[in-house]
């Protein structure tokens, strides 16, 4: 019999449920727990294992799976609360919250996360430490600002001087990370204007399916594919929904870059406005050519060029991207 598997991860515990059998276990979250819950496993013949990101905490036991050759989905917690909510399940443990994610798991489309090698894994975590220091510096540079106390004011200096250090640092980090990973796509990246090493990092760790999936699906991974709001004759408006934060922020920053140096990109950009589109709006829709081209031209090996539009096609792509 084929079974599904659903694992609602915590700080410590791992909760485990086995569909259709109704089959429950709990082990720690820890490489003893991971092997007793492989040990366990063994016993039925598993298609699929389902667990929810954690902010970190699913990541061992998703290798560990991952390496013991199960497929494994690795699924944002508001999607398994969605799903939970239209079965009716209103209560929350974790042991319902298991079951909830093998059943889950038993209609979910049929994709396994992908793997993520050690080396890729710790670039992607100098990304995001860089990002925690970044933000800790401008906070205390809005707090600069109010602060009234001379004490307190030297005190945000010394501190903001010091986080300028530690990104100095780390940005040497992850230059010295991208050349280990030895990744071609970063090569390619880096020649686009607009995209530095930290960016084009970025893009690669975060986004390990950039060059690998059609452009729809890396627009809609990236979180800058439209989605319709129709119904009947009512048509409703197009709104961009989900996707990965952190690679949007660095695609947001690297298209007005695009924008102001890319006369294809410009172009696409002034059609947009001339039409009334919001600045908000326009740049959206110029992200989401950006991380198209971007796909296009790792998938095919093919060099960045920069081109101007004419005119009459400018403005019918842009008509199109909005």
């Amino acid at each position: 019999m084929v079974s599904f598997v659903g694992v609602d991860v915590s700080s410590a515990s791992l909760d485990v449920a086995v569909r259709p059998q109704g089959i429950k276990c709990s082990v720690s979250n820890d490489p003893a727990g991971f092997e007793k819950l492989e040990n366990w496993l063994r016993g039925f013949s598993i298609k699929r294992i389902l667990l929810e990101a954690t902010g970190g905490y699913e990541r061992d036991i998703l290798r560990f799976l991952q390496d013991a050759s199960y497929k494994v989905i690795r699924v944002n917690p508001k999607r398994a609360r969605s799903f939970a909510d239209s079965m009716g399940i209103k209560a929350k443990t974790d042991a319902i919250d298991a079951e909830a994610l093998a059943h889950f798991a038993e209609v979910i489309p049929d994709k396994a996360t992908l793997q993520i090698s050690p080396d890729r894994a710790l670039l992607r975590e100098l990304l995001q430490q860089r990002d925690r220091f970044v933000q800790q510096r401008d906070d205390d540079r809005r707090r600069l600002k109010q602060a009234q106390s001379q004490v307190v004011v030297d005190l945000l200096k010394s501190h903001i001087q010091h986080l300028r250090l530690q990104i100095k640092l780390i940005e040497q980090g992850i230059k010295q990370q991208a050349a280990t990973l030895n990744d071609e796509r970063i090569a390619q990246l880096i020649q686009v204007k607009g995209i530095g090493m930290v960016t084009a990092a970025k893009l690669v760790a975060l986004l390990p399916e950039l060059g690998r999936v059609e452009s729809r699906e890396i627009a809609s991974l990236v979180g800058v594919a439209p989605f319709n709001h129709d119904s009947g004759k009512s048509v409703g408006k197009r709104y961009i929904s989900g996707g990965r934060s952190q690679v949007r922020r660095a695609l947001y920053m690297a298209c007005w870059v695009a924008v102001r140096h890319n006369p294809g990109m410009k172009a696409r950009y002034d059609a947009l406005r001339g039409r009334g589109k919001l600045a908000k709006v326009a740049i959206v829709a110029c992200m989401r050519v950006f991380i198209v081209q971007l796909n296009a031209i790792i998938r095919t090996g093919t060099p960045w060029r920069e081109q101007p539009l004419t005119k009459p096609e400018s403005t019918a792509q842009a008509q199109g991207a909005a």
